[in-house]
């Protein structure tokens, strides 16, 4: 499928608006977002039913070619199979015409998506952690969405109301009459919506393409290192020598006390139990729903301070420095993943990467093994040493001491006058790095060039990505087999 270009002058951005929806209108948000499920989950089946197949067949001694032929998880075969299918399977035969096309697109297109995946993720073409083989949702777990590519979508003249298609007009919770105006003027399309049920609240999301209108930041030529913490959530040293901080609220911590009273009441109720298919009590599902207002709220906070610090820092500096902190690593610690997991350290860079394209400023990401606590920010020595214990950096060379944070912090600003950065988050330097003659490049080894590849629990092989020979695929050579499982 094509990517989506926007024209010149013009980017993509969201829109984030909260619903209100009545019971008629709330009815048919949950059927629709439960249309996706169901269409979901008919994808994983109608794919990986020929995976066993094919396994049993093999067990049986059929050569490969006479086993059943490979189904595609491209998106126009799934959809044209859906479609084949729908009128007469007797999970769909009574109510699929309730709901929009768009909902059964929606689970079909996250389907091939994730079998996309975890087909690259096999392959090693996709970074990051491996992926499974695509599971089913369960109707307790999953989440509650659906996206709308085609149909009505628009904002009521009242800037009061949304028409989303088959859904009818819902009641927004805040007047966007300020959006509507910019969608008439021509400096606004809406592209698609997305409706979701995010903390016991709907909201939709509108992806537009919106005129690029330039702000000015506050002060261009000035930078500012920006040292993550979890006692200081950030300490901030620009480039004119000024320090400041950020406390961190630890929203999280405040409400331990709250959550562990209303974890108690739901341990005491009679919850379900998938093993024995015992079924949840109305009073375990009243506990639990206030147990989950704990955790929302402790969200929203979070959320709204993140976004209010990012923000400040996007308007403010032309040059940004942060670290580029290994997160899940440091997740792993017994004693500070909680606390390291409710300072949000990759959320904030998150949002501070494309606040700044926004802005259209510069964010540098500081190399992960960039001695920035270590290093003296007056004379540049560096200890070979300093334990995490040790808040306090004292340089035996020129006698500084200061506190660790904002002595790293000072070492993130002065980095920013020695990058020749194109402003994208990462890039530091546009000139090749040279060859060390001897010495490790701290770069971990991704595979184990000893260990063979083996069969695993399931065994067999499943074909490329986009194999089939349906109109609109893309044909790929099936010679790139991947290991099933």
């Amino acid at each position: 499928m094509k990517k989506f270009t926007p024209r010149p002058g013009f980017t993509v951005l969201a829109h984030k608006l909260a619903l209100d929806p009545n019971a008629t209108a709330e009815g048919r948000l949950h059927s629709h977002a439960g249309a996706a499920r169901a269409a979901y989950n008919w994808a994983v089946a109608y794919v990986t039913a020929v995976w066993w197949q094919r396994r049993a067949e093999e067990s049986y001694g059929i050569c490969e070619d006479e086993l059943t032929p490979w189904r595609s998880w491209s998106l126009p075969s799934l959809r044209k199979a859906f479609n084949e299918d729908k009128r007469t399977a007797p999970r769909f035969a009574g109510w699929w015409e309730e709901n929009s096309k768009e909902a059964y697109n929606t689970g079909l297109a996250n389907a091939s998506t994730a079998f996309d995946n975890y087909a690259k993720s096999k392959s090693g073409k996709r970074k990051g952690p491996k992926m499974g083989v695509p599971r089913f949702k369960s109707k307790r777990k999953a989440r509650l969405t659906c996206r709308f590519t085609t149909g009505t979508i628009r904002i009521e003249p009242d800037g009061r109301h949304i028409a989303l298609p088959r859904i009818g007009t819902v009641r927004l919770h805040e007047d966007v009459s300020r959006l509507r105006s910019l969608i008439e003027a021509g400096h606004i399309r809406i592209l698609s919506a997305t409706v979701r049920l995010d903390r016991g609240r709907w909201f939709v999301s509108l992806q537009t393409e919106e005129k690029h209108q330039l702000v000015k930041v506050a002060r261009p030529e000035a930078a500012v290192g920006i040292d993550l913490g979890i006692k200081t959530l950030a300490v901030y040293a620009d480039s004119d020598g000024v320090l400041s901080e950020e406390p961190n609220p630890c929203h999280l911590d405040r409400a331990q006390k709250q959550l562990r009273c209303a974890s108690r009441v739901v341990s005491r109720r009679q919850g379900p139990d998938r093993r024995t298919g015992q079924q949840a009590s109305k009073r375990w599902e009243k506990a639990n729903q206030a147990r989950n207002k704990i955790h929302h709220r402790v969200a929203n906070l979070r959320e709204d301070t993140l976004h209010k610090m990012t923000t400040r820092l996007a308007c403010e500096y032309g040059t940004i420095v942060v670290e580029d902190l290994n997160v899940a690593g440091m997740g792993r610690n017994r004693r500070l993943s909680r606390r390291i997991a409710d300072a949000a350290f990759g959320e904030i860079r998150r949002q501070l990467t494309y606040k700044t394209r926004r802005h259209s400023t510069r964010l540098v990401v500081a190399d992960r093994w960039f001695p920035s606590s270590k290093t003296c920010s007056r004379c540049g020595a560096v200890k070979a040493k300093l334990p995490l214990s040790t808040r306090v950096f004292e340089c035996d060379n020129c006698g500084l001491v200061l506190d660790r944070d904002a002595n790293a912090g000072h070492n993130l600003a002065a980095l920013a006058a020695r990058t020749t950065g194109t402003g994208v988050a990462g890039d530091l330097d546009n000139a090749k790095a040279e060859s060390k003659p001897r010495g490790a490049d701290r770069k971990t080894r991704t595979t184990c060039p000893r260990r063979k590849a083996q069969a695993g629990r399931a065994g067999g092989a499943i074909p490329s990505p986009r194999a089939g020979k349906e109109t609109g695929d893309r044909q790929q050579a099936t010679r790139a087999q991947l290991t099933l499982w």
